[in-house]
Parts: C-alpha cells; structure tokens; sequence
C-alpha cells in the first residue's frame, strides 16, 4: 500500500481504540493509539499472510501459521489496536469491535484464545512472555524450513521482566535470524515514567550485547519512518541474528490530551473527551 492509504487505515483504527475503550469504560488507549502505524504497518503492507477467505466471507485462520508470517502482541493489554486491525484486515466484523470488554465477548481486555478469535494465536497481557513465544514459533520455522518471519510486539515497561532477557539469550544462541521483536519505546508504564519506575538503561547496547541485530526508529507514529524501518529490518534478517527495533513513539499518539502521559496507560475517555478525540481523528472508513 501507498502511505498515505496506511495513514488513512491508521486514522480509523484509531477512533476504533478509542470508541471501544469509551463504550467499555475500560480498556488501555495510551499504548494502543502510540503503536498503531507499526501494528497497521505490519497487516496492511509487510506481513505475507493467507488472503483466502472461508465460506462466511472471512479470512481463513490457522493458528499453527504454516507458510505464513506471524505476530504476536506481548504486550496484550494494547488490544483494541489489535482488534481493530484484525476486523479492518477481514478477519472478523468489523460490528464485533461494539462487543469490547462485554460479558460473554470474545472481545477480552487481554487477547485470549479460548474464545477462538481468529487472528488470536496467544493469550497474552501478562508481561514478559511474548518474546519466549516468538522464539519459539521462528525456532519451529526454523525446523520446518519454513522462510516466513515471525514478528513481535514488546513494551518497553515489559524490558524490567527478566523472562525477555532468558528469551533475548535463546534467540541469539539458535541464531533465531527469522525473528523480528519490536519494543515500544515510548518511557511510560501504568506507574509513570519508565525511568522513575526502573530505567531500562540502553536498550540497544543490551540487546547487541546479547547478539542481535538492531535498528533505530526514531518516530513510531510516521508511517513513512516505520514502513522504512521494518524494511531495514527485513533486510538483517538471514544471518544468523534475531533483530530489534527499537521504536520510539508517544503514547497516545493523535489525541492531543493523552499524548506523553501514562496517565492514559489505562484509562477510559468520558463522553466530552471521546468527542475531542473523535474530532481530531478523521473517519476514512467509516465506524462500526
């Protein structure tokens, strides 16, 4: 796609996160709406994934994801990003995203798969266990010569569990080179500022340490950036490394009122905010 089609794609997505955390008054808009042009990067432009389309109009969805490119959201509590980005890719009604957070929903605030989501492949949210996952599913495409590429999307909160780095090691010992890990670098969490809470230090020379490839986006919410980077990326891969992107982003990226706060990590927009917000994000699709 054209960048200006994904911006297009990332404008409604956006009042997508930001409609089903006010419908549920609960949910996590900061992080959503500060990853959504790599998330949307990522389905509407970079991953191969299987277009054929099942009997209901859907598309087809096997979790096992044979020949396909994989993502898995680590940082699970992002989901109305996640779940707008799969109803606009076609993997459900986009309708169902009315269901947020509702009893009975297969719309949970934290992905799950009991609930057989299509597109869902993890229960995910608690932190620190996405890039165990990752690895493992590359190190199984790995085995089955299967070329496609695994992706994953982290916190950078996420980087204080020591899980990441047990699996940041794996990686590199197995030369994971078909694994691309994203972090959201944008300093908060649910507690305040990264830096305050637990300074992740220099997650770059980390990450190199460990033995994997890196590269720097220093603007997560440009969409011409991010398809650059997750370019860059691809090209790193196949040898012999697993990759990094180290993505700086605002949280709450294009709500004016939320951006660069953790204060909307995980809080839910009364009905005066959801139209402040509603007004600076332009309906290119059209709203469920």
């Amino acid at each position: 796609m054209e960048i200006q089609e994904l911006k297009d794609i990332a404008s409604q997505v956006r009042r997508d996160i930001v409609r089903q955390v006010h419908s549920s008054q609960s949910g996590h808009p900061g992080g959503s709406l500060g990853c959504t042009d790599v998330v949307v990067s990522l389905y509407f432009h970079f991953m191969k994934i299987d277009d054929e389309k099942g009997e209901d109009g859907f598309l087809k969805f096997s979790r096992e994801g044979k020949n396909e490119d994989l993502f898995f959201l680590s940082n699970g509590h992002i989901s109305p990003l996640f779940y707008s980005v799969l109803a606009r890719r076609g993997y459900f009604p986009i309708e169902e995203l009315s269901t947020f957070r509702r009893i009975n929903s297969r719309l949970q605030g934290h992905p799950a798969t009991h609930e057989h989501l299509p597109g869902i492949r993890i229960a995910s949210g608690s932190l620190g266990q996405g890039l165990s996952v990752a690895a493992g599913a590359a190190y199984a495409k790995k085995l089955r010569q299967d070329d496609k590429l695994v992706f994953v999307l982290m916190g950078d909160g996420e980087q204080q569990e020591g899980q990441v780095w047990e699996a940041a090691q794996f990686a590199a010992h197995h030369e994971l080179d078909n694994l691309i890990a994203i972090i959201d670098w944008n300093g908060q969490q649910i507690d305040g500022p990264t830096e305050k809470v637990m300074s992740n230090k220099d997650l770059k020379a980390k990450y190199q340490a460990f033995g994997w490839e890196t590269v720097d986006l220093s603007n997560g919410n440009d969409m011409k950036l991010t398809v650059e980077a997750l370019n860059e990326a691809k090209q790193k891969t196949g040898n012999d490394k697993p990759v990094l992107i180290l993505m700086k982003s605002d949280m709450g990226f294009g709500v004016d009122y939320m951006m660069g706060t953790h204060k909307w990590h995980g809080a839910a927009p009364n009905d005066e905010q959801l139209e402040v917000a509603l007004l600076q994000l332009p309906a290119t699709f059209g709203d469920y």
